[in-house]
């Protein structure tokens, strides 16, 4: 009886050890093959020019693969875990319904990453604009994405939530942007000598590009087009298209042209109005009726 106990013991000891040792091991081995893999995409996918997406796709499934033989070892080296899954292979059918159900989301997360790596409407490096958010995209994994936003917080969404998204992508085709930059001007104002000062500001500003056709420039059109879109109840609202090349160059462009349009509709007498409101309080209007 007290070898029968011990030898119980000793199994367990040993069937411990084997468990937490394997996945000590899938961790540690799945580190190291991380790290590796990443050195090698970010040195490689600059030499030859490839498209990064792909391989970090792979990188980040990995992990799931290592993880996934660890536990199969365990349950072929442990006769109890060995028993236990060929019950579960004899009961198919309801395992897999009860895993289906419980894993819906996961498997719909892994499923739209892979639709992502296959269709690309983004890739690693580009940035996008989904429900409000505007970040670049830093990685795709097997459940996530994981996106860089402008104030360098990491926003991790769901493949299966962003897949679903309306995505606006600044870099999937062209990296080339016009940038709607829009200017309000009272009634009185000069129109003609506001959209001149426009013009002259956006055209010396040195991340402007000049992106006239060859018949545009023979036909002497001007470089920045402006146009009077509204004339509102207090306004005239004037919209400026400027070129410039990436994102963060045409937020930087705008803000420049903010400040640097006001500063000289100010020397100018243009005035940029506000809207007035005339306020009459019920008191007043009693002692004008007595």
């Amino acid at each position: 009886m007290e070898n029968y106990i011990a030898q119980i013991d000793s199994d367990y000891l040993r069937h411990t050890v084997l468990i937490f040792g394997t996945i000590l091991v899938a961790f540690i081995v799945s580190t190291i093959i991380r790290k590796i893999a990443q050195v090698a995409i970010n040195k490689y996918s600059e030499r030859i020019k490839v498209d990064p997406t792909n391989y970090s796709f792979l990188k980040n499934s990995l992990s799931f693969i290592i993880f996934s033989i660890a536990i199969s070892f365990i349950f072929y080296k442990i006769p109890f875990f060995k028993s236990l899954g060929a019950a579960l292979f004899a009961g198919a059918g309801v395992f897999a319904a009860i895993l289906g159900f419980a894993a819906q989301k996961a498997f719909s997360n892994i499923v739209s990453g892979i639709f992502i790596l296959i269709f690309k409407p983004f890739r690693v490096g580009d940035t996008i604009e989904f429900s409000g958010r505007k970040g670049v995209v830093e990685e795709i994994t097997l459940r996530h994405t994981a996106i860089k936003d402008y104030e360098n917080r990491r926003i991790v969404v769901p493949n299966s939530f962003i897949s679903e998204d309306i995505i606006t992508n600044s870099d999937i085709i062209d990296e080339l942007i016009r940038q709607n930059i829009e200017f309000s001007i009272s009634f009185d104002a000069d129109i003609n000598k506001a959209i001149e000062i426009i013009q002259q500001e956006a055209e010396k500003h040195p991340l402007f590009i000049d992106h006239r056709t060859t018949e545009a420039k023979k036909a002497n059109e001007p470089k920045v087009v402006v146009r009077v879109i509204e004339l509102t109840d207090f306004a005239v609202r004037l919209k400026a298209y400027v070129w410039c090349f990436g994102n963060d160059n045409a937020f930087i462009l705008k803000c420049d042209m903010l400040k640097s349009v006001k500063e000289q509709f100010d020397k100018n007498g243009i005035e940029i109005p506000f809207p007035y409101r005339t306020i009459v309080y019920k008191n007043d209007l009693i002692k004008q009726k007595n």
